[in-house]
């Protein structure tokens, strides 16, 4: 039977599949990079090495993750521990560009070393932010919405009142998905290709028993 838990050591393979295989506005990212690594190593095994008590997998019940949620409760600390304590195990395999990106890998290998981009003026009210994906296969059966929940729940366990994400504004299931759990959009001037949403993390009953 499928549950969600704790992310466990042995899931860091399952986890980066997963993120490779969602990473492209919510597809399959390895038509459009050379090496579509760079985004686990950037959006979620950073959280799962500074932040392990806020990474959750759904267990697909046989051990193997097929979905997960990632997460810091304080956004500045982790940029800090990012560019610290992350980022230099990962600049020789993804260096920086020399000049302004020319290709998608180089684009996404500049935000793996500007971490500071996650400090946005417009949602630091919402100190946490987090990463979800689930595998095609996994989606449209309330596993998100179980993922989901468990981080919200160690969020306010924590005494965090809201959390944040930021989601390719193109990927509208998504946009879907979180407007369905009680995400609302939070302006940001000039965000790029992406689009901020937030809620607190009290209200979870309510919230769940929604369909």
């Amino acid at each position: 039977m499928t549950r969600v838990r704790r992310y466990r050591p042995g899931d860091r393979e399952a986890v980066e599949d997963i993120c490779v295989r969602t990473a492209h506005e919510g597809g399959d990212s390895r038509p459009y990079y050379r090496d579509p690594g760079i985004f686990p190593t950037t959006f979620a095994l950073p959280y799962v090495v500074l932040e392990p008590d806020l990474a959750f997998v759904l267990d697909d019940g046989a051990g193997r993750a097929v979905g997960y949620v990632v997460g810091t409760a304080d956004t500045p600390r982790f940029v800090e521990d990012f560019r610290t304590g992350w980022l230099p195990s990962a600049a020789e395999r993804y260096p920086e560009p020399d000049g302004p990106p020319s290709t998608p890998d180089e684009a996404m290998a500049a935000l793996l070393h500007h971490p500071e981009r996650m400090l946005v003026q417009e949602v630091a009210a919402y100190p946490a932010h987090l990463h979800i994906d689930v595998l095609p296969g996994w989606q449209g059966r309330g596993h998100g919405r179980a993922l989901l929940r468990t981080l919200l729940q160690a969020l306010r366990d924590k005494a965090v009142p809201a959390v944040h994400l930021s989601m390719v504004t193109a990927n509208t299931p998504a946009r879907a998905f979180y407007d369905r759990l009680g995400f609302h959009e939070i302006e940001v001037p000039d965000p790029g290709p992406v689009t901020y949403l937030g809620r607190a993390t009290k209200d979870l009953d309510s919230l769940f028993t929604a369909p």
